[in-house]
């Protein structure tokens, strides 16, 4: 394969991967925030049900204010992975999800909100970063 058309589907990948992941996570996060139990405590004993406030669940403004610069680690963090596969290097996609899953844990340990929301959102991109990255290394062949 010419090594321009090659260049162009790495381009291509990445700026795939890095907007439409950002798109495709705010969609998730958005759908994952008006679940019935979204930003609720489980509790035992008997239930008592409490109208959600606007800060409650993964999309709410308390878990976007703890998680404050996750926009741009995401975009890195899909790149990575894009990257990662792209080059043949699978081991950098467990290299990326341990530096961002450590560099979190003290903001997560204490947010239920903020917790929930970092794991749906770093799935998500995951898995769109994942799908781009392995389709654009099988046309590069």
């Amino acid at each position: 394969m010419h090594p321009a058309l090659v260049a162009g589907i790495w381009a291509g990948a990445l700026l795939v991967s890095s907007a439409g992941g950002w798109l495709v996570t705010r969609l998730v996060l958005r759908l994952a925030s008006r679940s019935r139990d979204a930003g609720r405590a489980r509790r035992s004993g008997p239930v008592v049900l409490q109208p959600l406030r606007v800060s409650d669940g993964p999309d709410g403004e308390g878990a976007q204010t703890v998680l404050r610069g996750g926009t741009w680690i995401g975009v890195l963090e899909r790149l990575a992975v894009t990257a990662s596969l792209l080059a043949g290097v699978p081991e950098g996609v467990a290299v990326v999800v341990a530096v961002k899953g450590l560099g979190r844990y003290p903001e997560l340990r204490e947010n239920p909100g903020a917790s929930e929301r970092f794991v749906i959102g770093t799935l998500a991109s995951l898995l769109w970063s994942a799908a781009v990255g392995t389709l654009a290394q099988r046309l590069v062949g």
